[in-house]
């Protein structure tokens, strides 16, 4: 082979080597030019182009070649580059102790449908994954979409890697269900296509906050929230999930906060987990959790509509000091470069955000030497975002070989 047959042949394989790390740039928006795509790739302005050609031959990226120029700007731009929002999606879902709901989403993290599932989550690990996915196979007749895969997050430590579910206390599943195998028979039994996969709710909701919001840019985040019950924690490290040596790392919700508080499903007493989550707010305040919504929103509409009250602005300041406790302690040991906050959490940071950080700065040494930035975090769905992320990884990794070509 001659010489020119050589360099086009390297190009060609430099360039298929670059569509995976291509694809995530313009996946989290880091990329929204094929200027910009040169630069973080480090290639040449010719691979760009050849390597954003072929994602958009593919279906996954849209390349404008005439944006036009920006007011003020000097010479030709660059083209600029788009998820593509016709093109393929996965299968996401979440369940909760409330039920579970069903998404299709994009690349981008975009939720292009979603449905609710019934109010109450079954004890039956199939019978609730089996709704679940004749739920989102239901949206896949309706949106006639290629699906590329499926996600699920749960609200359990997720052991690898057999893919259980170690401590589904709130849905009330059996220790040790078999979720991901479970999930992967139903997704196949539906005709879905991809692989299938289950991670824990507050890991994917941190990795989906570090890709698509509060948490982009940040090397070390730490993400703390507590949904309809418990608390969790999880820890993105350099972009990937920190999941220790089996999956069970970053159990925040049985940190010590309250050596006299209420007693815990683990056994121990005045964990983060009982003393900070929405049942604990709603106890605090006096008031009796009812049947009309969850208590994660029973808690929202309280803080919102009531902090006036005295027993209610005690009780989020009583749930601040608490949280602020564990925090302080999470600080000192992972020493994140960002916090932050979901569910709850969220509003109690709103509700009261000097309180919070400097009960995270004066118990923490890492606080006192200059702060943590402590945020809410800021995607809808944030636990479905994520379990579509974890069916979309194949896809990144490997476009040509995920996509079947």
């Amino acid at each position: 082979m001659n010489g020119k047959g050589t360099t086009a042949r390297t190009r060609l394989e430099r360039g298929r080597g670059a569509l995976g790390p291509a694809l995530e740039l313009v996946h989290t928006g880091r990329a929204p030019t094929r200027a910009v795509l040169t630069a973080e790739l480090g290639v040449t302005r010719a691979t760009a182009g050849a390597v954003a050609a072929e994602l958009e031959a593919l279906g996954l990226i849209r390349v404008d070649s005439r944006p036009g120029a920006a007011a003020g700007s000097q010479g030709r731009p660059s083209h600029r580059l788009s998820v593509d929002e016709a093109g393929p999606v996965v299968l996401a879902a979440q369940v909760h102790a409330d039920g579970f709901r069903a998404a299709l989403v994009g690349l981008g993290g975009r939720i292009v449908a979603t449905a609710p599932g019934r109010g109450t989550a079954s004890a039956d690990p199939a019978q609730v994954l089996g709704e679940v996915v004749e739920t989102g196979a239901g949206l896949l007749r309706a949106a006639g979409r290629r699906c590329v895969g499926a996600g699920l997050a749960v609200p359990s430590a997720v052991a690898e890697p057999e893919g259980t579910a170690l401590n589904p206390l709130h849905i009330a599943w059996p220790v040790g269900s078999r979720v991901r195998e479970i999930f992967a028979e139903r997704v196949r039994a539906a005709g879905i296509e991809g692989p299938a996969f289950t991670g824990n709710d507050v890991n994917l909701a941190a990795l989906a906050e570090h890709r698509h919001g509060a948490g982009r840019g940040a090397q070390h985040l730490l993400c703390v929230a507590t949904g309809h019950r418990g608390v969790g924690g999880a820890l993105v490290l350099d972009g990937r999930l920190h999941t220790g040596s089996s999956g069970l790392a970053l159990e925040v919700g049985h940190l010590t906060v309250n050596p006299e508080g209420r007693s815990c499903h683990c056994g121990s007493k005045g964990c983060l987990d009982v003393e900070a989550d929405p049942l604990a707010f709603l106890t605090a305040a006096g008031r009796t959790p009812g049947p009309e919504s969850s208590l994660l929103q029973q808690s929202r509409d309280l803080l919102r509509t009531e902090y006036a009250d005295p027993a209610v602005r005690g009780a989020a300041a009583e749930l601040i000091d608490r949280l602020g406790l564990g925090l302080a302690g999470l600080v000192n040991i992972l020493n994140p470069d960002r916090i932050i906050l979901g569910g709850l959490h969220r509003e109690l940071l709103d509700s009261d955000p000097d309180r919070l950080r400097a009960v995270v700065a004066d118990r923490s040494l890492w606080g006192r030497s200059g702060g943590v930035p402590i945020l809410p975090c800021t995607l809808d769905h944030n636990s479905l975002v994520g379990a579509a992320e974890l069916a979309w990884q194949p896809v990144l990794d490997d476009p040509l070989g995920a996509l079947g070509r």
